[in-house]
């Protein structure tokens, strides 16, 4: 009797581990999902978050603000003043950048989208040849250029350059363009037609 349930308690027992190993796998898989895109040049990881201690220091670096261009130029400030240094493994997340206090363009632009994200700005990374920027939705800026894409403007935020502005110019061709994407939902933007003007 007792090696019957012995036998039975084993069962039971292994089944539960399938299951937690299904269910380790199934999150594992999530996340790869939300944070892997794929490009002709092979899969950029995104490392965005939010939280309440991005949050925090968006809200900080903003409180003065009365509008999103205001809001986007401060945010893109903080951002820019960070010094560039190439980082030769995973991108930084957010937090990472800020304490260490340098980055690439992959981990500069983790941290300016996902404080922006932390805003509910609309924006989106570019990816362009050993290269990634950030455009945001913002009402129309008469004298600065954007990159129309579906006739929407959106203006270029380069995290790499000191003391930038919003509507960086653009610097690469439409054809450099391998994916304009949003990296908290890890949605690619359908783009029926792009200019910029």
């Amino acid at each position: 009797m007792t090696s019957k349930l012995s036998h039975t308690l084993s069962k039971i027992v292994l089944g539960c581990l399938a299951l937690y190993f299904i269910y380790l796998f199934s999150n594992v898989l999530s996340i790869v999902s939300k944070r892997h895109i794929g490009t002709v040049d092979g899969t950029y990881v995104n490392n965005t978050r939010q939280n309440s201690e991005l949050y925090e220091l968006a809200q900080s670096l903003t409180q003065k603000c009365q509008d999103d261009p205001c809001r986007v130029q401060n945010i893109l400030n903080y951002v820019t003043n960070i010094p560039y240094k190439i980082n030769k493994f995973t991108a930084h997340s957010p937090q990472e950048t800020i304490q260490k206090n340098f980055g690439d363009c992959d981990d500069k632009s983790n941290l300016l989208i996902s404080l922006l994200h932390e805003l509910k700005i609309e924006s989106y990374f570019v990816l362009v040849p050993e290269h990634i920027f950030v455009i945001v939705s913002l009402p129309e800026i008469t004298h600065i250029k954007a990159l129309r894409i579906n006739q929407t403007p959106y203006y270029i935020l380069e995290s790499t350059a000191k003391d930038s502005s919003i509507g960086f110019p653009l610097h690469y061709s439409f054809n450099d363009i391998h994916a304009i994407v949003e990296p908290f939902e890890n949605r690619k933007l359908k783009i029926n037609t792009i200019d910029y003007k």
